[in-house]
């Protein structure tokens, strides 16, 4: 899905038109892979735009930063009131926020040293269902991709770093020239892991399972989330290592993730889960999560951060540069 050009990105804090926020092509990230960023959804709901999970997303930043040694130069009060801004300025009501931390312009060399610039910026800007519409209702044909995770030890994967997508790159590109929707990685020990940017949730026999932290994985704020809306449903949640087959024997099946949302998966290798689609469990969980934001599920979890669309209460409006 291209990217929706829209007006405002915020950028080391001030707002420059979208054109404008550009990089050197020298800078270290675009060299070696030293991001860190976050994927934020902004949804509508009845008392105007929220944030899903701001603070979760913005301390997982900081984190994936810190397992680098990468300093982060604004504190937290202040890209929360960016990722505001960008909403407000931009006259978004739901979005997608890109807020990303790199190494920029400075040395060219592997380690980047004490003092290289670090640079901040956070995008905001409409999309969709990150598989579709269709596959978010009725399912998606995903397949086992013949590249695995990075091993631990090698690229953390508790850190959602730029570099470590190069792995889902390739998943994804060779599952989508095979003609599926999504691809799914296994980790050095041939076990499942997650899809090329979601995580993975299979049903069998009315209990949930999912891979866990240790199987190279990326612990989703998404994937958070559906556990804690199964356990306050009575369903029993089970997190431990799952082989290949397991895929084949499920009931059910669903990626999440802030792109992915929960996305059923209705058939891995030309073989169809027992449901054959979006089953009981997956539609319940769809059900109490969209409820979040239009009022049907309470958030009982303080997960919805309202965007202050007061600039005198906060009296820290995001300069513009011109």
């Amino acid at each position: 899905m291209p990217i929706s050009e829209v007006d405002y990105i915020w950028m080391d804090g001030a707002m420059k038109p979208w054109r404008e926020a550009t990089v050197h092509v020298l800078s270290h990230a675009l060299h070696y892979g030293t991001s860190f960023f976050e994927g934020v959804r902004v949804y509508e709901t009845p008392s105007g735009s929220s944030v899903f999970r701001l603070r979760d997303h913005l301390e997982r930043l900081y984190d994936s930063a810190a397992i680098y040694g990468c300093s982060v130069p604004f504190d937290m009060e202040t890209l929360t009131r960016a990722c505001e801004d960008v909403v407000l300025a931009n006259g978004l009501k739901s979005a997608y926020l890109r807020p990303i931390v790199f190494y920029g312009y400075g040395e060219i060399g592997v380690a980047p040293p004490p003092d290289a610039p670090v640079n901040v910026v956070i995008a905001g800007f409409p999309w969709g269902a990150y598989l579709g519409e269709e596959g978010k209702a009725n399912g998606v044909d995903v397949c086992v991709s013949s590249w695995n995770r990075a091993a631990p030890n090698t690229t953390p994967a508790a850190a959602k770093a730029g570099g470590n997508y190069l792995s889902g790159v390739l998943i994804s590109s060779e599952a989508k020239a095979r003609g599926f929707a999504e691809g799914i990685g296994l980790d050095v020990n041939g076990l499942v892991s997650e899809g090329a940017g979601e995580n993975l949730f299979l049903v069998r026999r009315g209990k949930i399972y999912t891979p866990p932290s240790s199987a190279s994985i990326l612990q989703g704020i998404t994937r958070d989330t559906v556990i804690a809306l199964a356990q306050a449903e009575g369903v029993d949640v089970v997190e431990q290592t799952l082989p290949r087959e397991s895929l084949y024997l499920a009931d059910e099946m669903f990626f999440t993730g802030t792109a992915a949302e929960i996305t059923p998966i209705r058939s891995v290798d030309g073989r169809k889960t027992r449901t054959g689609g979006r089953g009981p469990v997956t539609a319940l969980l769809q059900e109490r999560f969209f409820g979040l934001f239009n009022g049907a599920t309470q958030d009982r979890w303080n997960w919805l951060h309202p965007v202050n669309t007061s600039k005198e209460e906060t009296g820290n409006e995001t300069a513009i540069a011109v």
